[in-house]
């Protein structure tokens, strides 16, 4: 398999400003002003992950996929050509504004630009973030998640699974169906639901620290009607997160804890439901939808739903005491 993470994001919008706002004083990215009506911002030691273009038109978005060299870049490029995907091989000028050795380009079957690209470029100074907070994960897991929307949910898991090798991790199937899918250890890089539309629903960002996030959640609630979802906790990738509006047609989803799979021992399930274990209020009414009531959403099928906590070294310290809802967990081979 040669894509190894979601690499970077691209805007279209003419409301640079807005968006600079709420990528540096919202989200505590740091801002790198390129010239030109685009403005990009970093959230690690990479020169960018997020872009905005004001030369793009608002609502057109580009994804940046990443694999491991040249000839990672030129088999998946074959690969794709030989499926009857046009494939263009970007110019060394669109591959330096990207700041990418290689690139590539094509477009999935609900008429995404999707980029692929090796050799991202390393910035010279330090990640400083706009606002105080302990950084973003990403690294090597990439930049988040994205959510698309699409009008023909077969044909676009046949292209990201089967075509591009994309890995499911769980999915839904009523009452609607989605797919959530890796490419290394972050829970899902994508998912695809099933929707009327063609259209990117959210883009996620994780933190380091659970703070960073509930006082992200502060900054938003003095702007009440910035905020989709309030702050919930979700069922199948434990991620801590809120969901909040952006100046573009999509959300962002800014996060915590997200769970971890292992190629190794993972198994691909359907999940029973999609509802959050609690919270997130708001999130099914954001796309049209109802959200669950409480019964279904913290008793369905009359058994208690709820996860340990996913942390890493240095974010957590251990107290005293034994915990009996873990230990019967564990007993009953739940886990």
């Amino acid at each position: 398999m040669e894509i190894q993470a979601f690499g970077y994001l691209g805007v279209g919008t003419a409301k640079l400003d807005d968006w600079t706002t709420l990528a540096t004083k919202g989200l505590g990215m740091e801002a790198v002003d390129r010239g030109g009506g685009m403005r990009a911002f970093r959230m690690d030691d990479r020169k960018q992950r997020l872009v905005l273009d004001g030369a793009m038109p608002g609502g057109t978005n580009y994804f940046g996929w990443e694999v491991a060299d040249a000839a990672a870049l030129e088999a998946l490029a074959a690969r794709l050509e030989q499926a009857g995907i046009a494939v263009r091989r970007e110019p060394a000028a669109l591959a330096d504004q990207r700041f990418v050795s290689g690139l590539i380009s094509f477009r999935d079957p609900a008429g995404n630009r999707l980029e692929a690209f090796h050799g991202a470029a390393l910035a010279d100074t330090p990640f400083r973030p706009s606002r105080l907070i302990s950084g973003f994960r990403a690294g090597p897991l990439g930049m988040g998640h994205v959510l698309i929307a699409v009008q023909d949910i077969k044909a676009a898991l046949t292209f990201y699974r089967d075509l591009l090798g994309f890995r499911i991790s769980d999915y839904s199937l009523a009452p609607i169906a989605a797919y959530f899918l890796h490419v290394n250890p972050r829970h899902h890089s994508i998912a695809l639901v099933e929707a009327p539309v063609n259209v990117l629903n959210h883009l996620m960002v994780e933190l380091y620290s659970l703070d960073d996030v509930g006082q992200g959640y502060d900054l938003a609630l003095t702007d009440r009607e910035k905020i989709v979802a309030t702050l919930g906790r979700h069922s199948n990738d434990f991620m801590t997160s809120f969901y909040m509006r952006t100046p573009s047609e999509f959300f962002v989803e800014y996060g915590w804890g997200g769970r971890d799979v292992d190629d190794a021992t993972w198994q691909p399930h359907e999940v029973d439901t999609l509802a959050s274990f609690w919270g997130h209020d708001g999130l099914f009414r954001a796309v049209g939808g109802e959200d669950p009531p409480p019964d279904v959403r913290h008793d369905a099928q009359n058994r208690q739903r709820g996860a340990p906590v996913q942390v890493i070294d240095g974010n957590y310290a251990r107290v005293k005491g034994v915990c009996p809802w873990w230990d019967a967990v564990v007993a009953q081979g739940r886990q």
